[in-house]
């Protein structure tokens, strides 16, 4: 996991409900202030069955949050309510003060924040390149070009404008791991832009702005709030986290204990049903040689 995160798993799955719910509270109290462009989903009908929804704090470079992608992706494969299931992209900057394109390579900028030597910063990537190929995912670290991903995260709120949100994230995710492309270059997001779908207009406009700037941070503001220091970070039903990229059976777990929270069994009657009174009268057994009575 990419940063510094407090743990809030119980086990290894799901965080404790109560102090979870109170922040919740909060931030569901400002979410009423706020218009998220991207986040809101239709309002369902009143008569229909609440789906679930999966908010996932990540960044672009982080190599977790793409293998945290994958895991999901492998736990809601066949998982029966799929189609139910709405997932909803915050941002989060692991680093929001570094430049566009600050040079050097990953293993020295490693080394120098993790106090390393190079062969050690480079036994490190190894781990994670293994790591992503058991999922099917190609880490060419080798290759990695490292910048700001602020407006990769404001293209992605572009894309969930337009219902491509995770079309965006996968797209901008194998341009930087596995392409070696600088995803903070203007003419890379463009391009990638173009790829995902987007209107040319509409992202050209967007690098020349500020638009969804208020977005990116607001989703930052709603992560310290709710704790979270590091990523990726899954938010299931809106009671229940997962820390880290947790293998598909851990996230497979989770996704059943936050459906059943949501969609609780009707009562099973145990046995045939014994005499009773309702609807304001009492049967009472009928007696031999008469017919039954209501007291």
């Amino acid at each position: 996991m990419c940063g510094h995160a407090r743990i809030l798993v119980l086990g290894r799955v799901i965080l404790s409900r109560a102090p979870y719910l109170t922040v919740m509270a909060a931030i569901r109290a400002q979410n009423a202030a706020m218009t998220l462009s991207t986040t809101a989903l239709p309002t369902a009908h009143p008569n229909s069955a609440p789906r679930l929804s999966i908010d996932i704090w990540s960044d672009i470079v982080c190599p977790f949050c793409y293998i945290g992608k994958r895991e999901l992706e492998r736990a809601l494969a066949d998982f029966p309510q799929r189609e139910q299931v709405d997932i909803r992209w915050h941002s989060f900057e692991l680093d929001p003060s570094i430049s566009a394109d600050p040079g050097g390579t990953l293993v020295q900028a490693i080394a120098a924040k993790y106090g390393l030597d190079e062969a050690q910063a480079a036994a490190s990537q190894e781990q994670i390149a293994a790591r992503a190929a058991s999922v099917g995912l190609e880490f060419n670290w080798c290759q990695a070009r490292f910048g700001t991903t602020f407006d990769a995260h404001r293209l992605v709120h572009l894309a969930g404008k337009h219902g491509l949100a995770d079309a965006a994230h996968e797209r901008l995710m194998r341009a930087y791991f596995t392409e070696g492309q600088l995803v903070s270059d203007p003419a890379v997001l463009r391009r990638l832009g173009a790829e995902i779908g987007l209107p040319a207009d509409e992202v050209e406009r967007l690098l020349d702005g500020h638009e969804y700037a208020y977005d990116v941070r607001a989703d930052e503001a709603r992560a310290g709030a709710l704790g979270i220091r590091g990523v990726p970070f899954f938010v299931l039903g809106g009671q229940y986290g997962v820390s880290g990229a947790q293998p598909a059976a851990v996230l497979r777990a989770a996704l059943e204990q936050a459906w059943a929270a949501q969609h609780p069994q009707p009562l099973t009657l145990l046995g045939e049903t014994g005499e009773a009174c309702e609807d304001g009268a009492c049967a009472v057994p009928a007696q031999p040689g008469s017919g039954s009575q209501d007291s």
